[in-house]
Formats: C-alpha cells, sequence, structure tokens
C-alpha cells in the first residue's frame, strides 16, 4: 500500500533506465512522488531509451509504461515548491542517475536550481539523500566530493547491478540497483531477493 511522499531528481548522466525502473517502483510504493528533472535529463532519456518524459505535457504512461497520479512533475527553475523548503517533511530524496556535476554542486553547497536546492534541504534537515553515480572511472575531485556527501550524511549508492541473481535482461539487471535504492530508503522491495536470504 502506497504510503509517505518522496523526492526524486533525474539528471543528465547516462543511465535513464534507472530513474526509469526506479520511478514505476516509487510511484506504487509512495502516495507522493515530486520529480524534478534536468533538461538534459529529458534528452538522455530520449537517446537511451527511445523514449522520453515531456516537461510542458507530462505522461507518466508513455515514458514509464504506467499511469500514475502520485507522480508531480516540477519545475526545475521553481523553488516555490514544497520539497524547497526545509518545514515540508518528506521520507528523503533519491538522484538518479546523479551527474558528477550535481554532486559537486550539493558537496559544495551551491543550489543552483530546484534539484540541488532539494538535496541541500535533505542535509541540512538531516532527512535520507541518496546519490546514485553511474561515472567511471572516478577523479579525486569526484572521490573528494562524493567524500563530503558521504560526511555531510548522504548515501552514495553507484549504479553497480548485482549479477548473483542471474539477471536475464538489461530491465533485470537494472533492477538489482533499484532494489538497493529501496532498500537504503528502508522500504520493502520484491524485486531482487536478499543475498542467501532463506525463502
Amino acid at each position: 500500500m502506497a504510503t509517505g511522499k518522496l523526492v526524486v531528481g533525474v539528471t543528465g548522466a547516462s543511465g535513464a533506465i534507472y530513474a526509469q525502473r526506479f520511478l514505476r517502483q516509487a510511484a506504487s510504493l509512495f502516495t507522493d512522488v515530486f520529480l524534478v528533472l534536468s533538461s538534459n535529463a529529458v534528452d538522455v532519456a530520449q537517446t537511451e531509451l527511445g523514449v522520453a518524459p515531456d516537461k510542458t505535457d507530462f505522461r507518466t504512461d508513455t515514458w514509464l509504461g504506467c499511469r500514475s497520479t502520485s507522480i508531480h512533475l516540477l519545475d526545475d527553475k521553481d523553488y516555490f515548491t514544497p520539497p524547497a523548503s526545509g518545514s515540508f517533511r518528506h521520507d528523503g530524496m533519491v538522484i538518479v542517475p546523479c551527474s558528477m556535476g550535481t554532486v559537486g554542486r550539493i558537496a559544495n553547497g551551491v543550489s543552483d536550481d530546484l534539484m540541488t536546492r532539494c538535496a541541500d534541504v535533505c542535509l541540512k534537515e538531516k532527512r535520507p539523500l541518496i546519490v546514485v553515480p553511474r561515472e567511471m572511472p572516478w577523479s579525486l575531485v569526484m572521490l573528494r566530493n562524493l567524500t563530503l556527501l558521504a560526511e555531510a550524511g548522504a548515501t552514495v549508492l553507484p549504479a553497480s547491478p548485482a549479477w548473483y541473481h542471474k539477471p536475464q535482461s538489461l530491465e533485470e539487471l537494472a533492477d538489482s540497483v533499484v532494489a538497493r535504492i529501496l532498500q537504503a530508503l528502508g522500504v520493502e522491495q520484491g524485486l531482487m531477493a536478499q543475498w542467501m536470504a532463506e525463502d
């Protein structure tokens, strides 16, 4: 049963499938999902998936393959939205995939759009912030920025798919990362069994 509120950011980093698969789960697990899309995220989704969200006419059934009334698309330049304020209570924020540019801005306190502002709010209010970087290799600058985020209380969850469950498709492979994001949020998930857990 859906409950709670979640903020989700999608940047222009490669790995649009992670955003797509995660949002499908979030839409059914949370009553309200506040979605912030960067302009590059739309272009990357179109390139990688052949389908992308339309920021002027957001239809979840086209991009996500399902219709959901729980997803609320926010203007990435509009600070007059609930998640931009620390007084708005929610269950945390996930940025998936998270570009290293976004990591750098959040780590150094640069809130230059709604996505980085929402992340900044999570850190100052000590709410869960999960960043899912996909870049590789990581430079020393990237490592230091990620360390700053971890020290500030964020969870750094690289998009490193698991293989032990013997995935049969790219979707199943991506879902192993989605499952770990949900676990990091403290949400029960049925996408992937726990390692060596008894049935």
